[in-house]
């Protein structure tokens, strides 16, 4: 025999089921298209903000120059050239030895480097400064920063081969570097140069590789082709006008 109160709560579990079914068929037929039309309320909204901030900039124009840096030779006449080496130490003697050259853009509005090149040979020596532990080749990946001492032209009163001594500066600068190990690194250049500049500038390289620091930069010593750097301005009349063409 069927009980109806029974019965009708079975109607009503039933119903209940129902209807749960039908509002998460609803949900999953509405989520989609909730999702969609939120993500291009999104779409939208990002590419108005996208053009106003670009409306921000509109119009402006920005300062390059284009610099090159060097590892030189510098010989006891005075000549100095393209291709020379430098050399840092890690803190157990190790060292890393370094050719190297590049260029770079420097451009008001950024603060890194822009458009960097270059590259050169690296070698490294245990900490008995004799038996080599590596060798290769080294590329530029990017430019960390850049800054000049201005009014300084370090080359003056030596035969510049690289360009031109009232082109010539002095600063420090940052490169990210790959080294053909697989290995990366970052290689600081500073160049003190001659002149009136602050003893604070040192004169040389220092680089990482790896989890290498070699931070102990190799000081130049007269009479020995070592350690000396370069920095020439190659172009100082670089513009770059953010009109860029904006599509809808």
């Amino acid at each position: 025999m069927n009980n109806p109160a029974r019965q009708t709560n079975r109607s009503i579990t039933r119903g209940a089921t129902f209807a749960l079914l039908a509002l998460l068929a609803g949900i999953a037929v509405m989520s989609p298209a909730w999702l969609s039309g939120r993500a291009g309320e999104k779409h939208h909204a990002d590419k108005h903000k996208d053009k106003n901030k670009g409306e921000k900039h509109h119009g402006e124009r920005h300062h390059g120059t284009e610099y090159r840096w060097d590892l030189i030779h510098l010989n006891a006449t005075g000549n100095l050239d393209a291709g020379g080496f430098d050399w840092a130490k890690a803190s157990d003697g190790s060292q890393i030895t370094l050719t190297g050259s590049g260029t770079w853009l420097t451009i008001s509005g950024h603060e890194t480097p822009q458009a960097v090149t270059g590259g050169g040979n690296w070698a490294t020596l245990d900490e008995s400064g004799t038996n080599s532990t590596g060798s290769g080749t080294y590329a530029v990946t990017g430019g960390v920063g850049f800054n000049v001492v201005p009014g300084n032209t370090p080359t003056a009163g030596t035969i510049d081969s690289i360009g031109s001594t009232d082109d010539s500066r002095s600063g420090l600068l940052i490169l990210r570097v790959l080294y053909s190990d697989g290995e990366e690194g970052v290689l600081t250049v500073s160049c003190h140069g001659g002149g009136a500049v602050p003893e604070t500038i040192f004169e040389g390289i220092t680089a990482t590789k790896g989890f290498v620091g070699y931070v102990d930069h190799g000081k130049p010593v007269g009479g020995v082709d070592a350690n000396r750097t370069a920095f020439h301005v190659l172009s100082d009349d670089l513009d770059d006008d953010d009109d860029d063409d904006d599509d809808d």
